[in-house]
């Protein structure tokens, strides 16, 4: 059933708007982390621009004339073009007439790094379908990807709906992406409660390197409350809001919910909880604030980037505050995802029966040392008992960036998302201090027949 899929097609093949890509060999980590592998041409959107948005890009460096040691650099919304040109002190001296964010750069310098990395941390992509559609009308392309879509007058509706249903709250708003969510919500409770941010847990990427434009501390044990609440105590420095994961990536931990929201209430905290590995379906009634990145599981097959956030009822008073910094998603992506929400429930109940099956499965094999897992989420880390590079070599499973799709999907976890801390010694020693294992292969478990996965698996029976 599983088949190698080549260095570079797309996850899910044969689909334009994929937002993961087949890696499928060590070898081919590594060139790609290194730069130099050319056949890799997109990916995560975040991290790798989309061949359309390259085409439009040379597009406009034509029909406005741009110099050509200048980069153009198309983001979402003009809003953010604004920021973005106001953040680093840019001189545009091109009037761009469009209906999205266009901001130029000169090629070849720090701040056009800067700027990237900026938009990869917030999620303020241009969205690839709009690419797309521009592209065609300009007839730049000849044809629009075919896939099924919901209506465009009640697509946002029946998302809203699916999403209210299962989280059980009504304040609940759509952005370009989970990180777009992430960088909204800490930018609107800084205003509404300012402080420290506290980081719990070792968390997404991007997630820390949004916490670290604040004034930040970081508790990288999710079990250990008694320090936070100590810090607490002796600190005269007003703390705005706690972030965490539940469960974390990739350990799969999860902290005292409980026990937390007590120290919230005493030192009046908002508590922003990212659920994307929990999905929709597991009640997390602590937290004032609920992250999720719609790409994972409730999309499902992982071709569309959209995130939301929900409000408990103490934030949801201040709805039109957070708005204020929320970047809305492109209407035939909230189509795509109105579509492919409609199996959310479903998915997340097969895949995390497979899930409870391939934990017990695994744990009883010589060729695994360990199994990291939640019984909140489908996901799971494992750590094998031989080679790395056999092991990711001989599985045939889709192997790529992100999670929560249909089909089972492998992610080497440490190298695609801390490939900078596994190349320097400091980084190496930060990964060992928190127990972050290098070698460690990140599953989604997907909704596929358990005895299929099991199956592939067996193959490492005879290495």
């Amino acid at each position: 059933m599983f088949k190698y899929i080549p260095c570079g097609e797309t996850l899910p093949v044969d689909n334009v708007h994929a937002v993961s890509v087949s890696i499928p060999t060590f070898q081919d980590i590594i060139s790609y982390e290194e730069g130099e592998n050319s056949q890799i041409k997109s990916g995560y959107p975040r991290f790798v621009l989309h061949p359309y948005l390259k085409k439009m890009a040379l597009h406009l460096e034509k029909k406005y004339a741009v110099d050509e040691m200048q980069e153009v650099v198309l983001v979402s919304s003009q809003d953010f073009a604004n920021l973005i040109i106001e953040k680093y002190n840019i001189k545009q001296n091109v009037n761009f007439q469009e209906n999205f964010g266009v901001v130029l750069i000169q090629k070849d310098t720090n701040e056009l790094k800067s700027v990237l990395r900026f938009i990869q941390h917030v999620g303020c992509n241009l969205s690839s379908r709009f690419a797309e559609e521009y592209l065609y009308e300009k007839g730049l392309i000849d044809s629009l990807h075919a896939e099924e879509l919901a209506l465009k007058k009640s697509a946002k509706k029946e998302v809203l709906q699916t999403l209210s249903s299962a989280y059980q709250k009504k304040s609940i708003h759509l952005s370009t992406s989970g990180m777009n969510a992430m960088y909204t919500v800490l930018k609107t409770v800084q205003k509404i409660q300012s402080g420290m941010v506290i980081q719990l847990g070792w968390l997404y990427l991007d997630t820390m390197n949004l916490i670290e434009g604040y004034d930040s501390k970081i508790f990288y044990d999710v079990m250990d409350l008694k320090s936070i609440e100590k810090f607490l105590q002796n600190s005269n420095e007003k703390v705005s809001c706690i972030v965490t994961e539940v469960p974390t990536n990739p350990l799969l931990q999860s902290v005292d919910l409980k026990e937390l929201k007590r120290i919230c209430l005493k030192y009046d905290i908002a508590l922003v909880v990212d659920s994307t590995f929990a999905t929709a379906y597991t009640r997390v009634e602590e937290a004032d604030i609920l992250i999720e990145s719609l790409t994972k599981f409730a999309c499902g097959n992982a071709d569309v980037l959209m995130g939301c956030f929900i409000l408990n009822d103490k934030y949801a008073k201040y709805e039109e505050f957070f708005k204020k910094d929320l970047d809305k998603p492109y209407i035939k992506d909230i189509q795509r995802l109105a579509f492919e929400i409609r199996g959310y429930a479903t998915r997340v109940k097969i895949a995390n029966k497979n899930k409870d099956e391939l934990v017990e499965f695994l744990e009883q094999k010589s060729y695994v040392k360990k199994v990291y897992h939640s019984p909140l989420s489908a996901v799971i880390s494992v750590v094998f008992n031989m080679p790395f590079e056999k092991a990711y070599d001989t599985l045939n499973f889709h192997k790529g960036p992100s999670l929560g799709t249909e089909f089972t999907l492998l992610m080497p976890y440490v190298y695609l998302a801390h490939y900078d801390l596994i190349t320097c010694n400091e980084g190496r020693k930060l990964l060992k201090e928190n127990n972050i294992p290098i070698e460690l292969i990140r599953i989604s478990v997907g909704i596929e027949d358990i005895k299929v996965i099991k199956e592939e698996f067996d193959k490492l029976d005879y290495i």
